[in-house]
């Protein structure tokens, strides 16, 4: 097992290098263009897209219906762990593709409906990845740290970087966190995936869009919050 785990080791070094590298010209370029789709984008997905992500964060810092009943899973070594997040994974990412071709063939309608439901298959797939790495949902704490992953997961580079370095050190860091802010939080996720979403919302061509975004979402999600536990375990 200590095998593996240095094999571990050295994903998270390579990981971590991905995530903290310099904003090149083109991810520069790219925030303006989304300054651009935002004023393209209604008015009425703007504040779907704003309630939906402030009612996510409320309901993951309150617990809600999203704290799995399951208990910590304690006595799994790190492989057996990787391996059942990676399963996770595998059905959650299937459900948000379906979902996302769905939603994406009915046009702009359908199209804002994917937002919300697609949150939720989100942190529904995180709070069962924290339960599985041995920690407990039930905590304030914990939920704080799955929001902090989102939040590594789909954001700037620049906020990037910043929210690494709290998930880095989340020990010391954590007793200095009372809340989410949440505009901050919905304004990164929401220029993330803007240009993708936009195009999703289009009639027939979307159900294609829809199915490719979700899938690729579902990929950065899990390839964050896997090796964001395992940097966390294995300090």
């Amino acid at each position: 097992m200590i095998e593996y785990e240095k094999k571990v080791y050295e994903e998270i070094q390579l990981w971590r290098k991905k995530v903290l590298r310099p904003s090149n010209r083109l991810n520069q370029l790219s925030k303006k263009v989304q300054i651009k789709i935002n004023e393209m984008i209604p008015e009425k997905a703007h504040q779907i897209i704003t309630d939906s992500m402030k009612g996510m964060v409320k309901a993951t810092l309150m617990g809600s219906d999203m704290t799995t009943k399951t208990q910590p899973m304690i006595n799994l070594s790190l492989f057996e762990q990787d391996e059942l997040v990676k399963e996770k994974l595998t059905s959650y990412r299937k459900t948000a593709v379906i979902e996302g071709a769905g939603t994406g063939a009915g046009g702009i309608f359908l199209g804002l409906v994917d937002f919300p439901l697609l949150l939720s298959i989100k942190m529904k797939f995180l709070f069962e990845t924290a339960t599985i790495y041995g920690f407990n949902t039930e905590n304030y704490e914990e939920r704080l740290f799955i929001l902090h992953v989102f939040q590594l997961a789909f954001s700037s580079d620049k906020h990037k970087k910043e929210t690494f370095y709290m998930i880095e050190n989340w020990e010391e860091e954590k007793n200095r966190l009372i809340d989410m802010d949440w505009r901050l939080f919905q304004q990164e996720y929401r220029d993330y995936i803007d240009l993708i979403k936009l195009l999703q919302l289009i009639p027939g061509f979307g159900a294609i869009v829809g199915a490719y975004a979700n899938h690729n979402l579902m990929d950065t999600l899990g390839e964050t919050a896997i090796n964001a536990y395992r940097m966390r375990i294995l300090r």
